[in-house]
């Protein structure tokens, strides 16, 4: 199943905040991404039926391993490309901002001879 960018976005935020909270609830992904209540609740109920996290009894949000999975494919993608465009020489605010938006559509094959690039010959100041 094909998950839309701002569920993508969603999975990694959760994912991000639980690797530093342990313990994330939706009015902290709505503040991490600037949305509203009603909206991070839509996308949290669309995530739970399809099976990406579930709601425990104190509203804590817990990715399944299905969501765990996309969320940690998400972040990886980040990171890579931040760290390609930083090596490019792109301040690192600007290569944040756009790896976010790069990494929702770029395939596994770029992305792997980006990889490779930045294994073989690093970050580019060698």
């Amino acid at each position: 199943m094909s998950l839309h960018e701002s569920a993508e976005m969603y999975l990694e935020t959760i994912y991000t905040l639980s690797q530093e909270n342990h313990s994330v609830r939706s009015i902290d992904v709505a503040e991490a991404l600037g949305y509203s209540r009603p909206s991070i609740s839509r996308a949290v109920g669309l995530l739970k039926n399809d099976g990406y996290l579930l709601v425990d009894e104190d509203s804590f949000l817990i990715l399944t391993d299905k969501g765990i999975a996309v969320a940690k494919k998400i972040y990886e993608r980040h990171t890579i490309l931040t760290a390609a465009l930083m090596a490019l020489g792109v301040d690192k605010e600007s290569a944040t901002e756009d790896a976010c938006r790069i990494e929702h559509v770029i395939s596994d094959k770029s992305l792997d001879a980006i990889k490779a690039h930045m294994d073989k010959y690093g970050n580019g100041t060698e």
